[in-house]
Parts: C-alpha cells; sequence; structure tokens
C-alpha cells in the first residue's frame, strides 16, 4: 500500500464564478483508520451542484468548506483496511469521502454497497443522493395526480430526468427544459418526455413563456424547481390556482443573484395563484431512503426508469469537470472515475 494519497482542496474562495485557481491538487499521508473506522480507496465521486455552496463563506443548511479543506463529494469505493467488524476488505461502501483518491470514515457513517445489484456509480446517481431528491421532491411536495402538466427544468440531468419518468408513470404530461438541442431531443427520445425546449434558444424569459404556454395549454401544475432564473421567470406566470413548487435548487443563481424576478412579483403570484412553494434539502429525509429504494430499484433493474452517465476520468480532473457541469457541459449524472 503507498503512503501518500491525492485530494483536492478549496485554495480560495470564489467571487462570483469559480475558477480552477479555486482548488488545489495535493498529495498527502495516507490516513489510518482509527477505532470503528475504515480506510477506502475511491472508485468514484460524485460532482453536483450544491458544492458550489459549499465554496462560499457564511451560514447555510452544511458548513462551508474551509480554505485548504478537502472539496465534499459523495463516492464509491473498496474498503482496503477495516477497524470495524461491519466491514472486511474488500467490501464495496458509499460515503461523504470528498475529493479524493482514499479516506478514513467511520462505519457507522457509509452505507455498504453489493455490485452484484446494481452498478456502483448508480448509488451516485439514479439510486443515490439526485435520484432520492427527485423522488422524495416529486412525491412530497409535487403531489401529482394523473392528468396535471409538470415543467422540470435540467431535464437530461440526474434530478430533472428521474422526476420527468416518475411522472409520465403517473399519468402526467410532462415538458423538460434544457440547454441545446441534443439534450431536448434525449429528454423525449430516451426519457420519455411528451416535449422539451431549449432555454438557450430563447433571448428572455417572456419568449422562453410564450414557446412554453404553447406546450402547456392547460397550464402548470407542478413546476420542479432546481435551476431559477430566466426558466422560473418563464413559468411562473403559467402556474394554475394550488400549482405546486418543490424547490431544491437554483443553480443559475448560484454565481450571480442578478435577476429580474422581483420578490414582490414573486409572492403576488404565490398569493393569488395560492401556489404551494416547498424548499427541501435532501439530508433530512433520509428516513425515507429505503421506500425510495424500493420503489425505484426495481425499475432501474428492470429498463422501466433510464438513466445517463456523464463519466469524467481523473482526481486532478474534477475541477475543470466541476466547472463545466456548472455552465451545462454535462449530460447525465457527472462523475469522476478514479480507479
Amino acid at each position: 500500500m503507498t503512503d501518500q494519497m491525492q485530494r483536492i482542496v478549496l485554495a480560495s474562495r470564489p467571487e462570483g464564478q469559480a475558477s480552477e485557481e479555486n482548488f488545489r491538487l495535493e498529495s498527502v499521508d495516507m490516513p489510518q483508520p482509527g477505532d470503528g473506522e475504515v480506510l477506502v480507496k475511491i472508485h468514484y465521486m460524485s460532482l453536483d451542484p450544491y458544492m458550489r455552496g459549499r465554496m462560499n463563506a457564511g451560514k447555510s443548511y452544511a458548513p462551508p468548506v474551509e480554505i485548504g479543506e478537502t472539496m465534499t463529494a459523495g463516492g464509491v469505493g473498496e474498503v482496503i483496511a477495516s477497524n470495524s467488524p461491519d466491514f472486511q476488505p474488500g467490501d464495496f461502501a458509499l460515503g461523504a469521502f470528498g475529493w479524493a483518491s482514499h479516506a478514513c470514515a467511520l462505519a457507522s457513517d457509509i452505507r455498504k454497497l453489493d455490485p452484484d445489484m446494481a452498478p456502483l456509480t448508480t448509488a451516485l446517481g439514479a439510486l443515490g443522493m439526485p435520484g432520492f431528491t427527485a423522488w422524495h421532491g416529486l412525491d412530497a411536495y409535487g403531489r401529482p395526480q394523473a392528468g396535471e402538466t409538470l415543467v422540470v427544468a435540467a431535464a437530461t440531468g440526474p434530478v430533472g430526468s428521474m422526476v420527468g419518468q416518475l411522472a409520465k408513470q403517473k399519468g402526467l404530461r410532462v415538458v423538460g427544459i434544457a440547454g441545446g438541442a441534443d439534450k431536448c431531443k434525449l429528454a423525449v427520445e430516451t426519457f420519455g418526455f411528451d416535449a422539451c425546449l431549449d432555454h438557450r434558444a430563447y433571448a428572455s424569459a417572456e419568449s422562453l413563456s410564450e414557446a412554453l404556454a404553447a406546450e402547456c395549454p392547460d397550464g402548470i401544475d407542478i413546476y420542479y424547481e432546481n435551476v431559477g432564473g430566466k426558466v422560473l421567470e418563464a413559468v411562473l406566470p403559467l402556474m394554475n390556482n394550488f400549482g405546486r413548487i418543490p424547490v431544491c435548487g437554483m443553480i443559475a443563481w448560484y454565481n450571480s443573484a442578478e435577476t429580474d424576478l422581483t420578490a414582490p412579483a414573486i409572492w403576488r403570484t404565490v398569493l393569488t395563484k395560492f401556489l404551494s412553494v416547498n424548499g427541501f434539502i435532501i439530508f433530512n429525509h433520509y428516513d425515507r431512503y429505503g421506500e425510495f429504494l424500493r420503489e425505484v430499484a426495481p425499475k432501474i433493474a428492470s429498463g422501466d426508469i433510464k438513466y445517463l452517465e456523464d463519466i469524467a476520468e481523473g482526481l486532478e480532473n474534477a475541477p475543470q469537470t466541476f466547472l463545466s457541469m456548472m455552465q451545462g457541459g454535462n449530460t447525465g449524472k457527472q462523475i469522476v472515475k478514479l480507479v
């Protein structure tokens, strides 16, 4: 076993849009597992939009990554040393291992994976946090009913594509919004959406709203919110009375708070259309994770729910891949392969 590992730390806090200069690749001593801990060699790590928020200082739902600390991330890997009876070398595990080649973790904080049940990467995407986010937000806050219309942006991403497929299976009309004609085609032909609009083809929220109205002739009952920005501006005027908006992200505003959408405009719509707007952080709802797996895992195995993964290679390429993802450069769940 080598006595060194690699990790990527936060080198500086971004001002506005993040850049590669905000990250630093380091070689450090290999950690040694303590009592009840295991040492994991990470095979795959997840890249997710929430990580951009963790790069900022200030109070939020989770502590920020401090300067010089390892960037946070979920990962899957092989146990190579164990001081816990619950794990043996050769077992595979899922945990918050960070942007790193290896990590030590308490056995109680990680979950054992069976690579024969599903590909390891699905624990980071379709059967992991993004898939669970889609399922919980739609079920708990979207409250879908057959015959309704649902709109979701980032339609080919791991959350949006899961939301759309689950909604279609419940009998809803599903309209996606994505960045680029190829992604829109993918949403319709691969994920089964009824329609998908390329937000880049519309210069303003007003023009996007007009096109969206044509695809949603009965209005919008559920808007699954994960982007904010121009898309939210386009959707709000089309919401039906008693519509529901689960809010799990706002990627368009992570680098900048600039918007033409004012608080009075938002709140007036919420008031006059009797909307239910529910923000949620999925880490608060893992008591439902088993229920999610029981419902969705068989559909993944049978092919009734499809998923896409965008796999980059090499820890050293994680910053560039992350920045590209934040600009919509990925198709499907963004993962970095380390082994």
